[in-house]
């Protein structure tokens, strides 16, 4: 082996060894943390959303009311429908956006909050149908992401199944 083919090895083994370091240091980050992360990213736009749909306690805003009435359109097979009963759908998104990304955030039934966003999305698919890849799909893959890995080690679903586990 030539020098040179010799000092080529020992700068690819130096290079190999601080992308095997870089991974290492990065598959060190908590799962936990991942997931948090994706809570709070799945979280902020659906609450943000929530409150621009109440006027105070319980209280639909007129706009809310008229934007379920009048201009979301479900689009199915090529045609598009009002929302029935756009009041209930309306009052029902509301606090749909409002609890569920509490839930999320504090890690309480998280999988059932992530699950519940997810189906909102879907909903919110057919009303805007263009969305799909800048919002739908990232939305939906971190609610897919959340109900696979559970709320971690950072919730409170993960507190309450250490006690009812007997402390562990």
């Amino acid at each position: 082996m030539t020098d040179a083919t010799h000092a080529q090895m020992e700068k690819q083994g130096g290079i190999v060894g601080l992308i095997s370091q870089a991974n290492a240091i990065l598959a060190a980050i908590p799962l936990s943390l991942a997931s948090l992360a994706l809570r709070f990213a799945l979280a902020v736009p659906f609450f943000k959303s929530g409150l621009t749909k109440w006027d105070g306690f319980l209280q639909l805003s007129a706009g809310a009311k008229y934007t379920f009435q009048e201009e979301f359109k479900l689009h199915i097979f090529g045609g598009q429908y009002g929302f029935p009963m756009p009041n209930t759908m309306a009052f029902a998104a509301g606090l749909g956006e409002i609890i569920l990304p509490i839930l999320l955030v504090i890690g309480l039934g998280t999988r059932f909050a992530a699950f519940g966003l997810l189906i909102m999305t879907g909903v919110i698919q057919l009303v805007y149908p263009e969305a799909w890849s800048t919002f739908h799909l990232p939305w939906a893959a971190m609610a897919l992401a959340i109900i696979v890995m559970g709320g971690g080690k950072i919730s409170i679903d993960h507190l309450i199944g250490r006690n009812m586990a007997g402390g562990r």
